[in-house]
């Protein structure tokens, strides 16, 4: 079985998007993919894009590339990297049609809060790599952690404005979110698009 896991041919100047995949499609990335179920179902829903799971931990990109092998999903493609230089220095500018972003760690406690991905200085990175009128999808468990994402995408310097997540995207839900939801958490989603 062929696998998924890019290997990149540089990792410090933006990749070319036309040869990670056979066929030129639009191009969405899912930050923190985990098991891959929201990713292999978003790609089965979606043959007509691209799609790029990114994940730091090796176990986890290896059991993604597995589960997308047996869906037999072309469209997708994994990389095992840290998200914020991936999206700082490899992303090549304005190619990106969408990030989703679904329960990433809140990093609860005071002292660890500068750990957490989207914070300020954020949504400028996103703001690079998509293309006018891209969008971030956002989901938590943890509402201040939600508070801190719809501060730092509605801050007044901000080139986004909040959206509504298609329901299509809210269905699918992530082995993270069914768990949560059996537990009786409250979950939270909201989404923002890059101005014209």
């Amino acid at each position: 079985m062929e696998s998924r896991i890019l290997q990149l041919s540089s990792y410090l100047y933006p990749f070319k998007t036309e040869e990670l995949f056979s066929k030129s499609l639009p191009l969405e990335i899912e930050i923190g993919c985990g098991n891959g179920s929201f990713l292999i179902n978003y790609a089965q829903k979606h043959p007509d894009l691209n799609l790029i799971g990114v994940e730091r931990l090796l176990g986890r990109v290896r059991k993604v590339d597995r589960k997308a092998g047996r869906a037999e999903s072309t469209n997708i493609r994994l990389l095992r990297l840290d998200a914020y230089y991936l999206l700082k220095y490899l992303i090549p500018d304005e190619s990106i049609q969408a990030i989703h972003i679904y329960f990433p760690d809140p990093w609860p406690k005071r002292k660890h809060l500068k750990k957490r991905l989207i914070q300020e200085g954020f949504p400028l990175l996103c703001t690079r790599i998509l293309e006018t009128g891209g969008t971030v999808h956002l989901r938590t468990d943890h509402e201040h952690y939600f508070r801190q994402m719809e501060e730092v995408f509605t801050s007044e310097n901000s080139i986004f404005v909040r959206t509504d997540t298609p329901k299509a995207i809210l269905e699918l839900e992530t082995e993270f979110e069914v768990g949560f939801k059996r537990q009786g958490c409250t979950t939270y989603a909201t989404a923002f698009q890059k101005k014209d």
